[in-house]
Formats: structure tokens, C-alpha cells, sequence
């Protein structure tokens, strides 16, 4: 009986050793049937012979997969966006590895009343440490900027003046091929208005980044992939726009291969007319009085976007790749702006008179990248050295005229005023990265060793001179408005990342030193600011794989976030004489400890990715207002003691029948915010939520139909509140020219309801405020595509081996 006992306890240890060696790595690759380009981000999905969901995998930027599942019978689906859906033969796994080999997807779609009925891949694909959006198919975006292809991406809102927000929080880093641009460098994410949609294939999303990436950027990053193809021979798409408000463009993009040369070109042309609107509120308290002022604005920006990109990729072989391109982008603005201010003593029963003010800007904005890439692939998968250079050289001119009239009983109320704004930026760029794979046997036996250097030089320049007519017809300069602010930055960083992967738990470790030299200087006052630190940013994540298809991820990371151009420059902007916005040289950069516990659980009919996320924040950066005199006030960033942050978000995509497809994104965070060190009412604790839902349905001869719901909660600020927004977005496309053409027919706000209303008060003001700078927005778009047409599909694919 004893040794039956030993022996059922010793069966009971020793099976699960026994069951982990029946393991079967199920690996392979995919590509383009017809160029043979591998596919980064393509679903894999493994069912048993009896189709019930077994294990899935998302193919990594090399277009590879590998899955881990039991010693058994399976089939595999592959689906990657604007490909018909491949299924393998049913094939038995033994060994501890089995390949699948090079799989090739085409191009097209699946009728209805075909035998197979395609199960078109959403959109998105989630990995654990970041989610790709592959916004092609999104319909919402024909015909947009890139401005309103994220703000259609789950997790991301687009504020009024254009800042982007992750998971509710502006200070993210904004990428494009994973390097910085000019297109953000003055303007954030405002510049990205300049971009049109059709260039992008991609985003990635980046809430909790790894040593490898710069440490800028608290809530993460968001990189923007653009097109490019590496096909042999010539293809290519084409685009034509139409809209209103009016919105004419032509895109391009286009691609030559021969042998060991190809050729890529991208090119955008866009003539934009958008109408915005505006009211605002105000009240101001004396000693014994209260000025109350009601505005209301309306306006224009008329713009004409040009951008182009050219480059060449030169193969010496398989394994060593050479890429040069060169980038052009130049916007001419023309901004028109008027604002009515109603002022009343006391109560709206007094009037005291009229103020009308009337802005004129013309805006130039060319901006220029070079960049120089070379890839080398060694012999053993994953082993890599990628070298980049990079330089940027950005120039902006505006200028502007203010003509204001008054009925005010008082002197100087009529005036005419200049303002003439140049600024300059170039950047030079080095990033070295190099990647081993370490499978020894000995500490590191599936792992990855990650190391890397990146020096940047960045010098800007702001020279502004304001300017006001005299009675005499001359002009005079204004009081602190003539004065050249240069920035400096250079920034030289390096990081080592290490990894590896035992049984169901895989890590990595990692740390960033960056040696920050920022330097200040205000020219004609003689005022200078350097700022020299270096700090040690780690990282570490951790991932435990439940089973097939089911992991979680828990995750660390130190974050900087430094102050924008924009925030430390002090020209103070004119278009509105009551509110006048300003920089603030003295700015320190704020950073943060970000936690994340992260889950992915993919079904047969879908998958959902859930994250519980907490932020630590010392020295907030916020726009703080303040009352100057009794009808005027400035907003002024400034540092605040510290801000904790937690919060949940949730993202699924499910397609519960075959031509019904939906995702649904839900997002909910508190943040505490401590400015008492400005002011003892500058200080909130909010609770937010914003969720996102999408429907898509396909219909026969290619037609889909879809329909986006999209919904902000209110938002406590320090000093006061931002109310919900809600609107509705819908699209419907269907194709042309036996499948190589598309034509597109979409609405954004169909109800013109996504209106931003805030409320701010202190001790000395009340502000009510509405705007609308995005207002509905009716598109059509017919795209065409060259050796890039719809194959029609075949018959399944599934049977016994």
C-alpha cells in the first residue's frame, strides 16, 4: 500500500514533465503570393481536425509565427488585411517543432455563395506589448488626414487643437517609421493635420515601451508606419478625393523593382476649406464689480498641402539591405478669424459696448527629411545590426494682421496690429541597434540579447516681432513682444535589453541612460537657461502564457517627458486680445513610473486584450490660467507637484457570423492631481471613461457598410472641466474595375454633434467655453490599384493529409 501511495504521488509530479514534452511548436512564415514580401501582423489561428480553437499567434515584423500547442491533428487559418483568408491541410503534430514552411496569401475576397466564406481580418492585432492597427479597411478614414485616422484608433482621443491623448493623457511620443519628424516637432500632434490618411498603412500603439525605444513619451507611443512595397516589377495605388466642407486631393503611391533595386514614391496633394466656430462665457471679479464679456468666433483655415517621399532600397543581397529616402512636405496656410465680445456691468442688463476683432494669417511650412538606413541579417533568425541617419530641417513663417474696432466709451479702442513669426528647427539623428539571439543551454536558453546607441543634435529658432499702428500711421513695437528664442537639445543615450523565455514564462530586462543638454535662450533680454542631467530609465516585463492563446504580461517602465517647443517658447499668440496663450522658458520635464498588468485571450471568433495600468508623475506640466487685468487672462504651463494616475482598458474584436464584424474599446482612468504648489484650488480628482464601438457588414460583390459610435466622458480638470462628447462616424464602399478599384462614401459626425464645451473657474473668473474646429465632415474617395487586384477565391482549402 506505501508503495502504491510513493508511487501514485511520484506519477502525479512526474506527469506534467511529461505532458510539457509533448509539446509542439507549430512554426512557419507568410508572405505575398505574388511578390513574395513578408507580412508582419497576419493572424494565425490553429484549430484542431474537429475545428475547435486551439492556439493563435500574431506574425512578428519578419512575417514569422510560432505557437505552442499539444502533440496532435490541426489545421491552421492565416487572415492578413486585404487578403482572401488561406487554410492549410489538416496536418499531424509530433515532434517537438513542425513548420509549416512559407505560406502565401493573395490578394481578393470570397463571395457569398462560395463554399468558403472569408472571415476578413479586423483591423487590429494585439500582441501583449503593443496593438497594430492596420487602418486601410477602416472606412471612417478615405479621405482624411492622418489627424483623423487616429482619432478613430482605439485608446486615443484628438483633442480641439489637434494633441493626441493615450489612455487620457497628452504627453505621448509620436513617431513616423519609428524615427521623429518634423511634421510634430513645433506643433506636436497638431502637424499631423499635414498628413494625409492614404499614406499610412499602419499604427502601432506602445502604452508601456521597453529600453529599446527613447525614454520620451509618458503614456507610451504611437508609431506611424507609412507605405511602402519592396514587389518586383511595377505596382501601385492611386487615389482621387472629394469633399465637404471642401476637401480635394490626388494620392500616389508606387513602387519598382528590378533585381536588386527598388524604387519607392509616395506623394499627397490636398486642398482643404474648414469652417470652425466658438463661444465663450466669461465673468471677472472685483473688488466690487463683475465684468462679464461674451464672445463668439467664427472662421476659416484654407490650406494646401503638399507632401512627397522618394527613396530607393539597394539589396547587395538577402542579408544586407541599404535604404536611402528623402521626404518633402510643404503646407500653405491662409487662416481667417472672426471674434465678436459683448461686455456687460455687473449683469447682461448692462451693456457697455461691442469689440470686433479680425485675424488674417498666411502660414508657410516647408519641411524636409533625409534618411539613410542599412539592415544586416545574420545566418541565425533574428540576429541583426540596423544602422540609421537621419536629418530633418524644418522652417515656418506666419504672418499675421489684427484689425479690432470697438463701440467702448474708452481711448486706443480701435487698433491695427502685426505679427510676424519665423521659426526654424534642424535636426541630425545616429541610431545603432543590434540584436543576438542566445540559445546556449546554459542561463539563457531561448533568449535575446538587445543592445544599442542614439545621439541627436536638435537646434530651434523662434524670432518674433509684434507690432501696432500709431495715430500718425507708424508703427511701434509692443511692450516684450521683439525677442529671438533659441533651443538646443542634444540628447546621446544607450541601452542593453536582455530576455529570455522557460516553459510557460518568458522576461525581459532592461535599462536606458540618456545625458540630456538642453539649453535656453532669449537673444535681445540677454536670458539664458542650461539645463544638463542624466538620468537611468529601466524596464523590465514579464510574461506568464496560461495556454494556448491566453498570456499575461505584467510591466515596468521610467519615463521622461520633456517640455514641447511650444510650451517653453514665450511668444504670446494675438488671435483672441482677451485670452492670450504663452510658453514658459523655465519649464522642468516631468517623469514618470508606469505599471501595466496586461491580458490577451484570442477565441475562434475573435480575441480581447484588458490592462489595468498605473502612472506616477512628478512635476506635472499643465496650462495654468490666471487673471491679469479686469478683462483679460493668460494660460501659462507650469509645473505641478505630481499626479497619480490608474486606470483599466479593455479592447475586443469579435465576428460572431461571417459577414458581421465588430470591436468595442472601453477605457476608464482616475487621475489625482496635486498643484497646491501654484495655488491651494489647483488641485483635482476626476474619474473619466470614453468607449469606442465599430460595426462593419459585408454584403455581396464586396460592399461593406459600417457605422462607428464614439463616446468622452466629463473630465475634471485643476481648474475646472471638460464636458462629454458624443458622435456618430458612417462609411459604405464597395469595388469597381473587376476588383482593382474601390470607391468609398463616408461621413464623420453625421450629427455635427462633436462639440468641445469646458468650464474653468478661480478665484477672479468663471469661464464657459464651446468650439467646434472639426465640424461633419462628407467624403468620397475612388481609389484604383495597379497589379494589386482582387483574386476570386477558391474552394476550401481544408483536407485530410
Amino acid at each position: 500500500m506505501k508503495k502504491k501511495t510513493i508511487f501514485t504521488v511520484l506519477t502525479l509530479f512526474t506527469l506534467p514533465f511529461f505532458l510539457t514534452s509533448q509539446d509542439v511548436h507549430v512554426t512557419g512564415k507568410v508572405t505575398d503570393g505574388a511578390t513574395g514580401q513578408l507580412l508582419p501582423y497576419a493572424s494565425i489561428q490553429l484549430f484542431t481536425s474537429d475545428s475547435t480553437f486551439a492556439g493563435g499567434d500574431v506574425t512578428n515584423d519578419e512575417g514569422s509565427f510560432d505557437i505552442k500547442i499539444t502533440a496532435g491533428s490541426y489545421y491552421a487559418s492565416i487572415d492578413f488585411i486585404g487578403y482572401k483568408t488561406y487554410y492549410t491541410p489538416v496536418f499531424v503534430a509530433r515532434d517537438k517543432s513542425h513548420s509549416l514552411g512559407m505560406i502565401a496569401l493573395n490578394t481578393g475576397g470570397v463571395d457569398l455563395d462560395e463554399v468558403v466564406i472569408e472571415v476578413e481580418k479586423s483591423s487590429m492585432a494585439f500582441a501583449l506589448d503593443k496593438r497594430v492597427f492596420n487602418v486601410g479597411k477602416d472606412l471612417a478614414n478615405a479621405g482624411g488626414t492622418a489627424s483623423d485616422l487616429l482619432s478613430n484608433i482605439p485608446s486615443l482621443n484628438v483633442d480641439v487643437d489637434g494633441s493626441i491623448k493615450l489612455r487620457g493623457s497628452d504627453n505621448v511620443r509620436i513617431l513616423i517609421d519609428g524615427k521623429p519628424s518634423g511634421l510634430v516637432s513645433f506643433k506636436g500632434g497638431a502637424g499631423l493635420q499635414q498628413l494625409q490618411g492614404n499614406q499610412i498603412e499602419r499604427v502601432e500603439i506602445i502604452t508601456n515601451p521597453s529600453a529599446r525605444y527613447e525614454a520620451e513619451g509618458m503614456a507610451g507611443i504611437i508609431n506611424i508606419v507609412l507605405k511602402k512595397d519592396q514587389s518586383q516589377g511595377f505596382n501601385g495605388s492611386f487615389e482621387l478625393i472629394l469633399g465637404q466642407p471642401v476637401n480635394y486631393g490626388v494620392a500616389a503611391n508606387v513602387n519598382y523593382r528590378k533585381n536588386k533595386l527598388n524604387f519607392f514614391l509616395n506623394y499627397g496633394l490636398a486642398y482643404r476649406k474648414l469652417p470652425n466656430i466658438g463661444s465663450q462665457y466669461q465673468e471677472f471679479y472685483g473688488p466690487d464689480t463683475t465684468f462679464i464679456s461674451i464672445s463668439d468666433r467664427s472662421g476659416t483655415v484654407n490650406g494646401l498641402h503638399n507632401n512627397v517621399q522618394a527613396g530607393l532600397d539597394y539589396f547587395f543581397n538577402d542579408k544586407n539591405i541599404l535604404t536611402a529616402s528623402y521626404l518633402l512636405r510643404r503646407t500653405d496656410v491662409r487662416r481667417l478669424t472672426d471674434i465678436t465680445y459683448d461686455d456687460y456691468f455687473n449683469n447682461t442688463s448692462n451693456f457697455l459696448g461691442r469689440t470686433l476683432r479680425h485675424q488674417d494669417e498666411t502660414e508657410t511650412e516647408p519641411n524636409s527629411e533625409i534618411a539613410v538606413t542599412y539592415k544586416k541579417s545574420y545566418t541565425d533568425k533574428g540576429h541583426e545590426l540596423v544602422l540609421d541617419l537621419r536629418y530633418l530641417d524644418y522652417w515656418e513663417r506666419s504672418d499675421q494682421f489684427f484689425e479690432q474696432t470697438s463701440t467702448l466709451q474708452k481711448p486706443n479702442v480701435n487698433s491695427f496690429q502685426k505679427s510676424l513669426n519665423d521659426e526654424f528647427e534642424k535636426t541630425y539623428l545616429a541610431q545603432l541597434d543590434y540584436v543576438k539571439p542566445i540559445k546556449s543551454g546554459g542561463f539563457l536558453r531561448d533568449g535575446k540579447l538587445e543592445t544599442g546607441l542614439r545621439t541627436s543634435f536638435r537646434d530651434m529658432t523662434n524670432d518674433y516681432l509684434v507690432t501696432q499702428r500709431a495715430e500718425d500711421g507708424s508703427f511701434f513695437t509692443l511692450q516684450g513682444l521683439d525677442n529671438v528664442f533659441f533651443y538646443q537639445e542634444n540628447i546621446h543615450a544607450t541601452y542593453v535589453i536582455i530576455g529570455d523565455a522557460r516553459n510557460k514564462f518568458s522576461y525581459q530586462l532592461g535599462a536606458r541612460a540618456e545625458y540630456t543638454d538642453i539649453k535656453t535662450v532669449l537673444e535681445k533680454t540677454n536670458e539664458s537657461n542650461p539645463r544638463k542631467y542624466t538620468n537611468l530609465f529601466p524596464s523590465g516585463h514579464l510574461t506568464y502564457t496560461i495556454n494556448d492563446g491566453n498570456a499575461l504580461q505584467l510591466s515596468y517602465s521610467r519615463r521622461v517627458r520633456r517640455p514641447r517647443y511650444t510650451e517653453l517658447s514665450p511668444y504670446i499668440t494675438l488671435s483672441d486680445n482677451r485670452n492670450f496663450f504663452a510658453g514658459n522658458p523655465d519649464l522642468n520635464p516631468e517623469f514618470t513610473d508606469a505599471f501595466d498588468l496586461g491580458h490577451i485571450k484570442y477565441f475562434a471568433s475573435g480575441s480581447i486584450a484588458s490592462s489595468v495600468f498605473y502612472r506616477y508623475t512628478t512635476d506635472k506640466i499643465q496650462s495654468i490660467r490666471r487673471v491679469t487685468d479686469i478683462e483679460t487672462s493668460t494660460f501659462l504651463p507650469e509645473n505641478l507637484l505630481d499626479e497619480n494616475s490608474f486606470g483599466v482598458e479593455i479592447t475586443s474584436q469579435y465576428s460572431p457570423i461571417n459577414w458581421w464584424k465588430g470591436d468595442l474599446s472601453f477605457n476608464f482612468f482616475r487621475a489625482i492631481t496635486d498643484g497646491t504648489n501654484i495655488g491651494d484650488d489647483i488641485t483635482s480628482d476626476t474619474y473619466s471613461w470614453f468607449a469606442r464601438h465599430t460595426s462593419r457588414f459585408t454584403l455581396k460583390n464586396n460592399t461593406t457598410l459600417q457605422m462607428r459610435a464614439n463616446y468622452e466622458a466629463p473630465q475634471q480638470l485643476p481648474q475646472g472641466k471638460r464636458l462629454e462628447i458624443f458622435y456618430i462616424d458612417i462609411g459604405a464602399s464597395t469595388d469597381l474595375f473587376k476588383g482593382n478599384g474601390t470607391i468609398t462614401f463616408n461621413v464623420s459626425d453625421v450629427f455635427n454633434s462633436r462639440v468641445n464645451r469646458s468650464e474653468f473657474n478661480g478665484v477672479s473668473f468663471f469661464t464657459s467655453s464651446s468650439s467646434q474646429f472639426r465640424r461633419r465632415q462628407i467624403n468620397l474617395s475612388l481609389s484604383y490599384r495597379i497589379k494589386q487586384s482582387k483574386a476570386k477565391a477558391k474552394k476550401s482549402l481544408i483536407s485530410e493529409e
